[in-house]
């Protein structure tokens, strides 16, 4: 992800989350967050999804993921997963953690998928309705 990327992610985030972040943070993250990774996917080359991980010591946190809602169900927030995984694994570091909806059976399913365990909850911790959020944690 690039600066130049930055409109588009925006879109994309504001499109996929009730708790978009702005346009100022994606640009904090990639200017000035030593721990920030970020990496888009395209298609037909238009970006059509993103995944931002931190970084620090062994550990790799996801902060968000989103794939345009036209283009799910295709495997294609899998790959994305996968393709953060491999780059984390690449960077050196052992796990691998991120926070879910717990209503969010569909990612969750994904996640299960890739590895990812129940680690615990997070009690409301979703502001916009204080929905309790499932830690899930996987060794890489």
């Amino acid at each position: 992800m690039t600066i130049q990327d930055l409109d588009r992610i925006v879109e994309i985030e504001q499109r996929s989350f009730t708790l978009p972040w702005s346009r100022s943070s994606f640009h904090q993250e990639l200017t000035n967050n030593p721990y920030a990774r970020y990496i888009v996917m395209e298609h037909d080359g238009q970006i059509i999804g993103y995944c931002g991980m931190w970084l620090v010591m062994d550990e790799a946190h996801i902060t968000n993921i989103a794939v345009l809602p036209e283009f799910r169900g295709k495997k294609l927030g899998e790959a994305l997963m996968k393709q953060a995984m491999a780059l984390a694994r690449e960077e050196g570091t052992k796990t691998m953690t991120l926070e879910v909806r717990v209503s969010n059976i569909v990612a969750q399913s994904l996640y299960r998928k890739l590895g990812f365990l129940n680690g615990g909850i997070r009690k409301r911790y979703y502001s916009d309705n204080q929905e309790d959020a499932l830690v899930m944690w996987v060794n890489l």
